[in-house]
Formats: C-alpha cells, structure tokens, sequence
C-alpha cells in the first residue's frame, strides 16, 4: 500500500478553514461540485463534468474542527481522505493523508498532483475571505 501525505501552513484561523473543508459551496470553488454534509455516514459525489469524473463518498469522522474523514472511490481508486488541523497561532496546521493506494502509480501521482493544485486554491479562498 502506497499512503499520500501533505502538510500545509495556511495563515487563517482554524474554524475559516474547516469551513472550507466542510462547506459544499466553499468546496466548489477548490475541489469540485459535490453535495457533501460533514455528518458521519452521509453518502456524497464530487464532480468534475469537464473530464467525466464522479468519485463517491461516504463522510467517516467529524471532530470539528480538528479532524474529517471520507472514503474517495472513483476511477481506479478506492481510498480514504483524511485532514488534521491543528491552529498555532495565526496559523493553521493542514495535514492531509490520503491512504489506500495499492502502490506510488498514476493514480496516486494524480492525486498528488491534484491535491496539490487544490490546496493552492483553498489558500487563495481563504486569503480573499
């Protein structure tokens, strides 16, 4: 098994930015369309029409604000997103794990590369808020 793991400091206070994360709306604007509730066993979509993506989730943990999990299951993957926010400061601490890839192939460099750009526009989210 091949386990993706990103920190980010993001200068915002921790409940703005569960809020990103839990906010459908909010979680257009940086991940994709989706329905998602953040209550444990809500079933949800993301969207992203432009390249025929669905993925499926169920929501597995809500510890507001320090921690939200969910299954990611779309493509070739079957996975588990997982963030941990711990607020020192000015700052909040972003850990993201992203576990359950079978091994470090295209899927689990795709979802490298697209958290990654993701996390860029959650930042730009929470600076112009």
């Amino acid at each position: 098994m091949a386990n993706l793991s990103l920190d980010y400091q993001i200068k915002s206070p921790i409940d703005k930015v569960w809020n990103a994360l839990t906010h459908s709306e909010t979680l257009a604007q940086w991940v994709m369309e989706n329905n998602f509730r953040p209550i444990v066993g809500y079933k949800c979509q993301f969207q992203n029409e432009e390249i025929g993506l669905v993925v499926n989730s169920e929501v597995l943990v809500v510890d507001k604000p320090h921690k939200l999990s969910y299954t990611w299951v779309g493509g070739p993957i079957d996975t588990i997103v997982t963030w941990t926010l711990k607020e020192e400061g000015d700052t909040t601490h972003l850990h993201l794990e992203h576990k359950g890839f079978e091994e470090e192939n295209q899927a689990y460099f795709g979802a490298k590369y697209g958290w990654t750009m993701m996390i860029d526009g959650l930042t730009e989210i929470l600076r112009d808020a």
